[in-house]
């Protein structure tokens, strides 16, 4: 548990406070005068602080605890501190708050509340460092894998992108098929460039087609190449992708699109590693490793009739699978930073623009169906048509998720006006302490979906990582 410090001149409210805390399972530290507390701010692992508000018998008025407050908050601003006093007012009360309290605590106290409190802020503390920590180690890990291997520009922040990204540069050099899955405007076809940028081919040819665009009467020749003469409007020799593609990749996007009959004709290329152009009698060899993505469930697809299982064999030698970005959205605020850099680069003059508050939380609450794609259209959109410097909900075209978060929920004077956290919040909190961080029990716990529960931790400022591999 979270240690707690106390800080009190009165001997038996430091023995009360320490024997109240203990029994809940905190460790405690005392301290008697403000000195001795910010010796043990600074060389201790506080979880949270209750401090007096006086330290003399003849002082009331509170000024001694409120430069001790300010002292503590200079050098530890998120260390929550809970202020006690017997001279309490609703004035005094709103400037303990404005100092950085966290909440303010009448003498007597009521142990149940007083623990409750102390407890909530001390687990709290404990977790925003440990996700602190975590973050950290994230991009560290990040910025490893980024030394190490070309990423294409990629921009994420999630545990499952980077999971993503690090089997991708895995299977890199491997000379074998990769598909590529997950819905459209994810990223499908940027995976597909770190693979081959990684690959012992990133020297060689890196040709892209769109094989649900290829009429079927077309593939052949779109694929293989044909002869002059090979059919109607053939007036000279076209070169096939396969052979633009020799010594390097081939990525064929949409692939679960693709005609059966053209699903055959690739089948016969990549089992034998030979082709022959249309209106050609000359076998010819194929050099190339085939990369390809689709949105498809090729798994169902094959059930339905609508494609081959062989094909989908020698395609998903490795699976890489791109997750939505409604379920990544620790990965929003980095690739609309991203966007927006990208688009002031474009601009005449290279305006910056940035997010509002309410623009901020419009993006976290979104769905987003067209994922980044569509994270890029509403950025650019913005950009266009905003009147100021800053980005606002309307901008985006999402004023209906801008609903503002909940305010706190006042539990006493103090909180007249406070910033403390809300009920909402600290709900939440509890809920993922006692899941330990597993945020699919914690959301079951809360009667939510894991994506609902993922969009409440962003508007309300919460993160719980896993750790990176």
């Amino acid at each position: 548990m979270p240690k707690i410090l106390v800080i009190d001149d009165q001997p038996a409210v430091c023995v009360a406070l320490t024997t109240l805390f203990e029994l809940h399972g905190h460790e405690v530290r005392v301290a008697a005068t403000p000195d001795e507390a910010m010796a043990a701010v600074l060389g201790d692992e506080l979880g949270a602080v209750v401090q007096d508000m006086n330290f003399r018998q003849s002082a009331t008025s509170g000024e001694e605890g409120m430069e001790l407050l300010r002292r503590i908050k200079a050098v530890d601003p998120e260390l929550p501190v809970v202020a006690m006093t017997a001279f309490t007012s609703i004035a005094g009360a709103v400037e303990l708050i404005k100092a950085g309290a966290s909440d303010y605590v009448p003498k007597p106290w009521d142990d149940q509340k007083l623990v409750a409190t102390v407890g909530n802020l001390a687990r709290l503390r404990a977790l925003e460092q440990e996700n602190a920590r975590l973050l950290a180690q994230r991009g560290r890990a990040r910025h490893r894998l980024a030394e190490r291997h070309d990423l294409a520009g990629l921009v994420y922040a999630s545990d499952a992108m980077h999971e993503v990204v690090s089997l991708a540069v895995k299977v890199a050099p491997a000379d074998v098929p990769v598909l590529i899955t997950g819905p459209n405007g994810t990223g499908k076809e940027l995976l597909a460039t770190i693979v081959q940028a990684n690959s012992r081919r990133r020297d060689g040819p890196f040709v892209k087609v769109n094989a649900g665009a290829l009429p079927d009467e077309l593939v052949e020749a779109e694929l293989f190449g044909a002869e002059p003469g090979a059919f109607t409007g053939a007036t000279r020799l076209r070169a096939g992708r396969f052979e633009e593609a020799d010594g390097g990749t081939l990525f064929l996007d949409e692939i679960g699109t693709l005609s059966l009959n053209g699903q055959k004709k690739l089948l016969r290329v990549l089992q034998t590693g030979e082709y022959q152009r249309l209106g050609s009698s000359v076998t010819r060899k194929a050099d190339v490793r085939v990369l390809s993505a689709t949105n498809r469930d090729l798994p169902r697809a094959i059930a339905e009739g609508s494609f081959r299982e062989d094909l989908y064999f020698r395609l998903n030698v490795i699976e890489l699978t791109i997750p939505a970005l409604r379920d990544r959205p620790e990965d929003i605020a980095p690739i609309a930073s991203h966007l927006l850099d990208r688009l002031a680069a474009r601009a005449a003059g290279g305006e910056r623009v940035t997010l509002g508050p309410r623009a901020r939380h419009a993006l976290a609450e979104h769905d987003w169906p067209g994922n980044v794609r569509e994270l890029e259209n509403r950025l650019t959109r913005a950009a266009l048509v905003r009147k100021g410097e800053t980005i606002e909900p309307h901008d985006l075209g999402l004023d209906a998720a801008a609903r503002a978060p909940p305010a706190p929920i006042a539990t006493g004077a103090a909180h007249a006006a406070s910033s403390a956290p809300s009920a909402e919040r600290l709900e939440i909190e509890r809920a993922l302490v006692e899941a330990r961080g597993v945020v699919a029990k914690a959301a079951a716990s809360l009667g939510l979906s894991r994506q609902g529960l993922y969009r409440r931790m962003d508007r309300l400022g919460i993160q719980i990582e896993r750790k990176l591999k």
